[in-house]
């Protein structure tokens, strides 16, 4: 008997391994794994060092990255060691937990992940094979190189992106070891190099002392720094790596700084213009304000009006209002000054940091009509629609191209005719981008997001899944129930078609 049973352990245990196998490797004639969350902690333990994209299937960047994910993971397996790429649907229900964990908040994000899962770092390199494979063995090296020659430095440095170098006496000593942990944590952002001899580097005197050397191809090409504090070094390179005035326009070497200027915390000062006729008298004015503005906290951006669409379309501008110059802080109040001239600038700043311009609100015009089962609300109409009914309301915030939004809004509808014999109830949605949405109240990182304010002024994030039976429960449950004594019951909950729960937009 015990023979018996060893023996149905024995090939359980096999039958399980070939299951197991098979759900990890990639398809035949494939070298991108497909995981989820039953076998991704185990593969990534296995693993010192794997690429994981979490994906959508609707989603087009990803198709589109698909077939050069998948000719970089084949160009890859042949590397010493191996460098495994992997993917993940993060828009399927099981997978969800994974995209949590990960912060996922855009389709396709790809993730760099090291040690068994103990060091994550963002993928932030090019979208098509031979750059992805180019990316990802420096990633898989040291994160410093060794520069022993000037035929090194001109091998690894590139004139057109910031270089960080670190000048040591010797390679060891707590500088030496604090350099390489700023290296390893910063290596997805930038490439680094260390030397004992400062002249083997392009540009730059000699140094005595333990020297941090950034180069970059603007203002003043380079910069020192000798405090060799991991925080000290990490905020000097922050800094350093932004230029006094960021460039927006269609040059693919300017999108880095464009991708940190938006991502700093300083209030943003960003003036358009169109670079075909007007660029040569705004430039140099623009700089030197800004120059003098260090202290202010503000960063500056200069952009080109042919570039700038989407951004017009984001902040509600239009094309006549250019030259145009529009501040917006931290908390997401904007300022603006239409039709600027360049001798305008600098009193209007001034006026600006003296708190003498009243800021900026969008606000699409309050409908006259809005007799849709989903009321459309404007940020001119929220304090009434939303704060001052005396109703329950479930405001959604969306965006006109965003796919979820537009499934999303099929459902909406559905719950809003559910609710049409309940004058306590009202489903309602704000173009986001046509319309500010006020800070404090609502916190709006995505799209779609919805939020219920409760007749009784409750506000409660929407988190549930994105079905008209879902939605319907949450707003029977989180309801003032004050105000439910005359209303009527909503029409049936259920649904004859079956909608799938998403996990983030691809914005």
């Amino acid at each position: 008997m015990e023979t018996l049973v060893l023996s149905a352990i024995l090939v359980l245990t096999v039958a399980l391994t070939a299951l197991l196998s098979v759900s990890v490797v990639a398809e035949e004639g494939k070298k991108v794994l497909t995981l989820d969350h039953s076998n991704f902690s185990e593969v990534v333990a296995k693993n010192d060092f794997i690429v994981v994209e979490f994906y959508a299937p609707w989603c087009g960047h990803c198709k589109a990255l698909s077939p050069e994910y998948e000719k970089a993971a084949l160009l890859l397996s042949s590397h010493d060691p191996p460098i495994v790429l992997a993917k993940v649907d993060a828009n399927e229900e099981a997978n969800l937990g994974l995209a949590t964990e990960f912060e996922i908040q855009i389709f396709p994000t790809i993730k760099i992940v090291r040690k068994g899962g103990k060091n994550i770092q963002e993928y932030k390199g090019p979208r098509e094979a031979d750059g992805i494979v180019d990316y990802l063995k420096k990633q898989a090296g040291p994160p410093s190189s060794e520069i022993k020659s000037k035929e090194d430095a001109g091998g690894l440095i590139d004139e057109k992106n910031i270089f960080i170098a670190g000048v040591f006496p010797k390679f060891a000593g707590e500088e030496f070891e604090n350099f390489t942990a700023l290296a390893e944590k910063l290596r997805s952002d930038y490439d680094f190099g260390h030397t004992l001899d400062a002249k083997l580097l392009p540009r730059g005197e000699s140094v005595q002392r333990p020297t941090l050397r950034l180069l970059k191809p603007f203002d003043g090409l380079l910069v020192d720094f000798q405090d060799f504090q991991v925080d000290a070094m990490e905020k000097f390179i922050e800094e350093a790596s932004i230029p006094i005035v960021t460039i927006f326009d269609d040059n693919p070497i300017n999108h880095p700084y464009v991708n940190k200027f938006f991502e700093n915390p300083n209030a943003k000062a960003m003036l358009f213009v169109n670079f075909s006729k007007e660029l040569d008298s705004f430039q140099s004015t623009y700089k030197d304000i800004a120059k003098q503005s260090k202290e202010t906290g503000i960063s500056f951006l200069l952009g080109d009006l042919e570039a700038s669409e989407r951004a017009f379309e984001y902040f509600g501008l239009k094309e006549d209002q250019v030259p145009l110059l529009v501040i917006q802080k931290p908390d997401g109040e904007k300022y603006l000054k239409a039709n600027i001239e360049p001798a305008q600038i600098a009193p209007w700043l001034k006026d600006y940091l003296n708190g003498q311009v009243k800021p900026f609100i969008k606000s699409e015009p309050i409908p006259e009509v809005n007799d849709e089962p989903v009321k459309v609300v404007v940020t001119d109409s929220l304090q009434d629609v939303v704060f001052n009914s005396g109703k329950n309301v479930l405001l959604e915030f969306y965006l006109p191209w965003c796919g979820h939004c537009k499934e999303l809004a099929q459902i909406l509808d559905e719950v809003a005719v559910s609710f049409a014999n309940d004058s306590d109830i009202m489903i309602a949605k704000l173009d986001a981008t046509a319309n500010d949405i006020p800070s404090g109240t609502f916190e709006v990182h995505g799209y779609p997001t919805m939020y219920f304010r409760s007749a009784n002024g409750d506000v409660k994030q929407y988190e549930g899944k994105r079905t008209k039976e879902d939605i319907i429960d949450f707003v029977q449950k989180n309801r003032d129930k004050s105000a439910q004594a005359d209303s009527a019951e909503p029409e049936s909950a259920k649904s004859e078609t079956e909608y799938s729960n998403s996990a983030k937009d691809e914005l």
